[in-house]
Parts: structure tokens; C-alpha cells; sequence
């Protein structure tokens, strides 16, 4: 179950947020927490609680509970994602899709600047999987 929050002015469909849920069932029983921010928001929850100031596509704060059925938050700049959307030629909702992808693993434990291409190879799978372009790593690289 995804708990969504939207702090934009972005309309989300049923539809968005039933494709999100599937994805989510894909990697975990678990609930999330998913949030929409502007890069003004998201600057100031980078700067607050990883001290780098700057905007960013997404963040994930896992939550260090095995016990909860919460696994975390996913937040996810729409300004951002819009302007990659639009840099890359692909729909605002396919970039949603990657960026939760990330996201989520991420609070699954997984991370892409010290796993030697683990989490790179499974975010591969899971686009692939969704039918969904270029994943975040790659293209980053």
C-alpha cells in the first residue's frame, strides 16, 4: 500500500498511483510512504537531513524497524522529475515510475555507490520489466 502526499499542484490519476502499487508489490509486502515535493522543498529536506545543500530528483528514508509494516518515505521532486521528463523525451509519469523504483530500493538496503552494480542491475530488471526507459543510474553515469 502506498500512503501518497502531494505537495504540488500535480493532478495524480488512479491510474498513476495503481501502476506505483504494482511496482511497490513487485519488491515488498511492505506499505510507503510517497511524497511530492517542488526542488525548493526537497533542497531543504536534503540540506536538513543529509547536509548537502542542493535539490535532488529523490530521496528515501528508510525506517529502522523490521517490525513495522511502514518500510519508509520516497520523495520525489516533481519540478525535477518534470524537467527530466521533458530533457529525456519520455512522459512525466514514466519518470515517476523510475524515480520509485530507486527510491524503494534504496529502503530496501540497496545502494548503487557501494554495491559494485547490484542495485544498478536490478533497477535494469525492473524497467525492463515495466517497460519503462533509461534507468536513474545509467544514465547518470
Amino acid at each position: 500500500m502506498i500512503d501518497f502526499v502531494n505537495e504540488t499542484d500535480f493532478e495524480v490519476t488512479e491510474s498513476l498511483l495503481g501502476e506505483l502499487s504494482i511496482i511497490l508489490n513487485e519488491l515488498t509486502k511492505k506499505e510507503v510512504e510517497l511524497i511530492f515535493v517542488d526542488d525548493a522543498q526537497i533542497k531543504e529536506i536534503n540540506k536538513t537531513h543529509r547536509n548537502k545543500d542542493e535539490s535532488t530528483d529523490v530521496l528515501s528514508f528508510p525506517l529502522d524497524f523490521p517490525q513495522a509494516a511502514l518500510l519508509g518515505s520516497v520523495i520525489i521532486s516533481l519540478d525535477t522529475a518534470k524537467a527530466a521528463s521533458i530533457e529525456l523525451g519520455h512522459s512525466l509519469e514514466e519518470e515517476i515510475k523510475i524515480l520509485f523504483i530507486h527510491g524503494i530500493l534504496h529502503l530496501l538496503g540497496f545502494d548503487h555507490e557501494m554495491d559494485d552494480g547490484i542495485m544498478r542491475k536490478k533497477e535494469e530488471e525492473l524497467i525492463e520489466k515495466f517497460d519503462l526507459p533509461k534507468n536513474l543510474i545509467t544514465r547518470n553515469e
